[in-house]
């Protein structure tokens, strides 16, 4: 204390210990927090990987699955095995009477498979959705599962009833005594369209039932309370509501019927040629592989043009 006052005295300025230390406190830690943040800081982070990176092997899968095939069939029927121009293939194909025979068949059995089923599809939803019978919970769900069945297999049973040697024509033959029973259409064009018909309404069913789960039944009260009559009903309040249904399953039994190949060909209907059977004759029985490219192209741009057509349409409707 003198030694201070003495350096006060001659005007000499003493330090002060600060009180924490004056204290016996421990030092102020801020400068080691701010070293380790910087630290930390210091360290590489994750980076962010973009989102399109996660899409890339779905597409390359996709690409060496689907897309390098379909464009070995593009190439290779832009490249006659005999020499040629790139697109003689395509004239002689398109100009030939089976090419045009075979798409006149697609179109018209296409058309009008698609027109029975959503006929008779329209027809047994209703009957389903708003007709209380016994087991009515269980034929909806007998439909999903039918969904599953092959196309051959349908035809295999109608095969059975309607063949040359089926039961209908063993029936006849036993009570009328004929060498022959009447039925041999399953081998014509109309053998064809009733196995399509048969195998793809339960594609329309499906989405129908759907729609006619969503529909308030008290507008059909309402509607028959007011003395509507069935038909009228169905054609102003259940129709209107249907109609997207009624286009998502047209539209795709379209789609599907001019490319069906296993009903034609197990019906064994021999004079119909569609476009499916054209492309496996020319490849198989012929190998004449650059016509079957060609058919298969033309195959494959009428059907994407449906589709993008249904997709147009579709979000048009509300679909």
């Amino acid at each position: 204390m003198a030694e201070a006052t003495r350096s006060a005295a001659a005007g000499v300025p003493t330090r002060q210990a600060p009180t924490g230390e004056a204290r016996g406190s421990a030092p102020d830690p801020a400068p080691q927090t701010q070293a380790g943040l910087k630290d930390r800081g210091s360290a590489p982070a994750h980076r962010h990987v973009p989102p399109w990176v996660w899409s890339v092997p779905p597409v390359v899968v996709l690409a060496l699955v689907f897309l390098y095939p379909l464009g070995l069939v593009v190439q290779q029927s832009f490249s006659p095995e005999n020499g040629g121009g790139a697109f003689d293939a395509y004239g002689s194909v398109l100009a030939s009477a089976s090419f045009r025979e075979a798409l006149g068949n697609t179109v018209w059995l296409a058309v009008g498979a698609t027109a029975g089923c959503l006929l008779l599809g329209f027809t047994l939803a209703l009957i389903i959705a708003f007709v209380p019978f016994p087991g009515a919970r269980g034929v909806a769900k007998f439909i999903d599962v039918f969904l599953s069945f092959p196309s051959f297999l349908i035809t295999l049973a109608l095969l059975f009833i309607y063949g040359t040697v089926g039961m209908a024509n063993g029936v006849w033959t036993d009570l009328t005594g004929a060498a022959e029973g009447p039925f041999h259409f399953l081998t014509t064009p109309w053998g064809v369209l009733l196995a399509e018909i048969t195998y793809f309404t339960p594609f329309v069913m499906r989405p129908l039932l759907a729609a006619f789960s969503q529909l308030d039944t008290a507008q059909l009260e309402v509607a028959s309370s007011l003395g509507a009559r069935p038909a009228r009903i169905v054609r102003k309040v259940i129709l209107p509501e249907a109609l997207p249904a009624l286009a998502a399953g047209g539209s795709l039994v379209l789609v599907m019927c001019l490319n069906e190949f296993g009903i034609v060909l197990f019906t064994g209907a021999k004079d119909v040629t569609t476009l499916p059977m054209l492309i496996y004759g020319k490849a198989i029985l012929e190998s004449d592989y650059s016509a079957a490219c060609v058919v298969a192209v033309v195959n494959i741009a009428i059907s994407v043009g449906l589709f993008g057509l249904y997709r147009v349409v579709g979000k048009r409707a509300g679909a």
